[in-house]
Order: C-alpha cells, then structure tokens, then sequence
C-alpha cells in the first residue's frame, strides 16, 4: 500500500507542477509509448542477460512481497519465541530424545502445529529442526554449531541480496538507457531538419522525454523498491539470528525462559515483545 501512496505523491507533485506552470502534458503523453518500450526493453534485455535464472526468479519473487504487507511482525516473533520456549523446556524435563519425533516431522508434530504461523513456514522449520537434530545427536558442541549457523545465515544473506543487488543495478542503468532513447529521438529530428520550426520543436521535446522517463523511473520507481526489499531481506535474516541466539543460549546451559530472552533481545525493537508481553503469550499457550 505505502508503495503505490509513495509513487502517487511523486507523481502528482512532479507532475502537478509541471502542469501548473504551463507544461504541455500532450508532449510527454505523445512520446511516452515509445519511449517506455526503447527504455523498459533495453532494461530487461540487460537484466536478462546480466543475471543468471535463479537471480532472475528470485528478482521477480522478490518483487512480487515488496507489494505486500511484512510478515515480521512482533505477533509472529511472540509466536517463534512460544514455539522455542515449549521445545527447549520439553528437552530439558524429558532429554532431547523426547523431541526426535517433533524435528523428524514438524508438520506432524503437536509443538510445531500449535504455532501455525511459524511451524507451517518451511523455511523456518527447517532452521529449526536442523539445529536440533544436531543438538539432538550430540556430536557437535556450541562453538561448531554457532559457525554452521552463521556461514548458513550468510549464505541466505547473499541470496536474497542477488534480487536487491539486480535491481540497484537496473535502476543505475536507466538513466543511460533514457539518454539511448533521447539520443534516437534527436537522431530522427536531425533527419527532419527541413520540417517548420514546430514540428521540429516537438520532435526534440519528444527526445527530451527519453532523458526525463529514464531517471524518473529509476529514482521515483527501481530505486525505492531495490532499498524496500534490502529491508525486508534484513528482516528475514533477524529471524533466523533469533532462532540461533535462542537455541544457542539453551546449548550453553541457559534455561528456557532464559534463553528465549536471549533470542528476544535481538530483534529490532520496533518489533520486539517486552519481556512482559512474552511471559504473558508463553503462559498463555500453555
């Protein structure tokens, strides 16, 4: 929603303005067609031929939750810090066999399907169970888990920096690919040089719209969307550090109710539950 209220404040004050100091808004709405094709055609040639397909997919997947509302919400990490609470305090009263079952299958388990919101999201079950199956094996010891995680986490960051990186690249080249087309346009008026002075005048308009949509589009429209969905990636990866702040804190001895305080302390704080609001939704499912 803030997408499309923040493009429609850019437009109509960019705009709103030009008309209201006498621009000819027929000009642009002229050449606008053509333009935009010579434009957007040289930006997904170039986008396609600079990215290889799992980029590409994960660009247009990425495009597509910049549009939606975030996920990451304080209601969703009281959910995962619930989930961990009952998972490491089931451990500690019953060994960690007692949960092999719940890791082997999440989508059967009562722990994970109490919290539907976390335990039906795959990817982080399977953050989730990995760690504890490990944990569940005792063969590797904190330090070497922590390590697991991070080169994991690092590994998700530069994934889905790919998309970002995609578009912060095609927003660079928009302006360039406006001066191609104003270029072409002006190339076309010079063959017209014989033609009254204005016809000639719209012409060279026309070409100056090229200039005009290219950095338009790339710092009202590529740009903006290139720093949300860096943001949202940013969000992603702060769920992950949680679950390894939390199950790592439960690994060096800490109790549950502890160590979910640990995963609580590293989520932003426009986010994060207050210790109160936490102890009241842990108790609450019990």
């Amino acid at each position: 929603m803030f997408v499309f209220i923040g493009w429609a404040v850019a437009m109509v004050c960019i705009f709103g303005v030009y008309i209201f100091h006498g621009g000819n808004i027929m000009v642009i709405l002229h050449a606008l067609p053509f333009e935009m094709i010579t434009i957007f055609g040289a930006a997904i040639g170039a986008f396609l031929a600079n990215n290889q397909m799992k980029v590409v997919k994960g660009t247009l997947a990425g495009l597509g939750r910049c549009f939606k509302g975030s996920k990451f919400s304080k209601a969703r990490y009281m959910e995962l810090l619930a989930l961990m609470y009952d998972i490491l305090q089931k451990a500690r009263k019953e060994g960690l066999m007692s949960i092999e079952k719940d890791v082997e299958d999440p989508h059967s388990s009562a722990l994970f399907q109490k919290y539907p919101t976390v335990g039906n999201d795959h990817h982080v079950t399977e953050f989730i169970t990995d760690y504890l199956r490990m944990m569940v094996s005792g063969n590797l010891n904190a330090h070497e888990i922590e390590s697991l995680m991070d080169n994991e986490i690092d590994t998700h960051h530069a994934e889905e920096h790919a998309a970002v990186a995609a578009i912060q690249r095609i927003a660079g080249g928009l302006p360039a690919f406006g001066i191609v087309a104003a270029v072409l346009g002006v190339v076309n008026t010079m063959g017209s040089v014989g033609q009254p002075p204005a016809v000639l005048g719209g012409m060279i308009g026309s070409a100056l719209v090229g200039t005009f949509l290219g950095i338009l589009l790339a710092y009202a429209f590529a740009e903006p969307l290139a720093g949300l969905l860096e943001q949202k990636v940013e969000d992603a990866g702060k769920e992950l550090q949680c679950i390894k702040t939390t199950l790592l804190a439960s690994m060096q001895g800490y109790a549950p109710q502890v160590a979910i305080e640990f995963g609580r302390k590293v989520l932003f704080s426009g986010d994060r539950p207050t210790f109160g609001e936490l102890e009241a939704h842990v108790k609450g499912k019990k």
